[in-house]
């Protein structure tokens, strides 16, 4: 599948819907229940592997829990690649065209401190990796301002500047619901938000703009929570 074809998904009458997956299984299920494309979880794919979320996966690793993910559907795979684990643009926007996948994500915090990157240097990385992709990803550049308790004015500024840097589409990650709407309309293009098992729902992010919806490590999450109750059961 194309990025040309995935990007298409997120100009559509409805909102592009993508729960996150962390193995060829999950990928599957996804694929099977009708979803267009999927997105990974960088998270869940690091727990999966036996590592902790924040960019502590080695890089080989998570390239290749991507690319088995990628073979095993034929829609198309965006990759959660946090921070971009200290890859120069190039190489890692040719990592991940290696592994089959025609998007990326990409957070401006560091996921070791948490601290929020600086945006004019966001933008200068972002622009990099557009210039290295062309048109063979479609980018989705993260806003952690709402992890940090910032403010609305902060996210607008952010998402302004990385979508002149070429992002397709801007994703202000835990944005209260009541500002998607002033986010959109401010920002423009594609509006990115937040979903969970237990809310805020897909409908009620799409009601207020949103039109792509992603779940992060929520369902890997939920899912493992599910697993933990059950097993004093079986016995």
């Amino acid at each position: 599948m194309s990025a040309q074809t995935f990007r298409a998904l997120h100009h559509g009458a409805a909102p592009l819907v993508l729960p996150n997956a962390w193995d060829p299984v999950s990928a599957r299920l996804i694929a099977e229940a009708g979803y267009p494309a999927i997105a990974t979880s960088s998270g869940a794919v690091a727990r999966v592997l036996g590592y902790d979320d924040g960019q502590l996966t080695p890089v080989p690793e998570m390239f290749e829990a991507i690319a088995r993910m990628a073979r095993a559907v034929d829609v198309p795979v965006t990759a959660d690649l946090e921070a971009g684990y200290g890859l120069k643009p190039k190489e890692l926007v040719d990592r991940l065209l290696e592994t089959g996948a025609v998007g990326c994500n990409l957070e401006d915090s560091d996921p070791a401190t948490g601290a929020l990157t600086d945006p004019s240097e966001q933008a200068d990385y972002l622009c990099e990796v557009r210039a290295a992709a062309g048109a063979d990803l479609v980018v989705n550049a993260r806003i952690d301002t709402f992890l940090q308790e910032g403010s609305l004015e902060d996210a607008i500024a952010r998402g302004r500047a990385y979508r002149r840097a070429g992002a397709d589409c801007v994703y202000p990650i835990f944005a209260p619901l009541e500002l998607l709407a002033d986010l959109k309309n401010s920002i423009g293009g594609p509006l990115n938000a937040h979903a969970k098992p237990n809310g805020p729902t897909a409908a009620q992010l799409a009601e207020q703009g949103a039109t792509r919806i992603t779940y992060g490590t929520s369902l890997h999450t939920h899912l493992t929570n599910i697993f933990r109750d059950l097993l004093p059961t079986l016995t």
